[in-house]
């Protein structure tokens, strides 16, 4: 059994930003599988934080575009080695205003806003970006806030996505 500093279940979050042009924020990671391809801007849930918060929190480090969440678009699920339960979290986003990205570069070769069409071409786009890319109708669950399941839970933050 391999440790890792994430334990064997992780909870990864990302980001499809869409600007007023309805081209998609992707970014091109400088390391790990998806090293030199076009992907989601993504990382993981911080403790102490939803993960909505996580995927804005995300997205603006690795690109320096500030968003606000639109919804929840689904959930990537796998196991790696039948030992690790890998699940990602995808949300959709949107800038808050018009923006220049600033590339992280300890983690990013590349970042731009490209048209959903030339990434279903673009043999260095994710597996994912294929997906999101060929669903065109698909249903983003916006947040639904406010909600108090019970001062006993002591929750700081509660939001329901359905």
């Amino acid at each position: 059994m391999s440790v890792n500093k994430r334990g064997n279940v992780w909870l990864g979050v990302s980001g499809l930003v869409i600007n007023e042009a309805f081209e998609w924020l992707v970014v091109k990671k400088s390391y790990g599988g998806l090293k030199g391809m076009w992907s989601l801007p993504a990382g993981f849930v911080a403790p102490g934080e939803t993960a909505d918060a996580a995927a804005v929190r995300e997205v603006f480090e690795e690109t320096g575009i500030n968003c606000a969440i639109q919804g929840l678009i689904g959930l990537r699920t796998g196991v790696i080695s039948d030992e690790i339960s890998d699940n990602m979290l995808v949300f959709s986003l949107k800038p808050k205003e018009d923006q220049i990205i600033k590339v992280q570069e300890s983690e990013i070769l590349e970042a731009r806003f490209i048209d959903p069409d030339e990434l279903l071409a673009e043999k260095s786009a994710s597996v994912l970006l294929h997906h999101l890319a060929n669903l065109k109708d698909a249903a983003v669950k916006a947040p639904i806030n406010g909600i108090n399941p019970g001062d006993h839970f002591n929750y700081t933050a509660y939001k329901l996505f359905l």
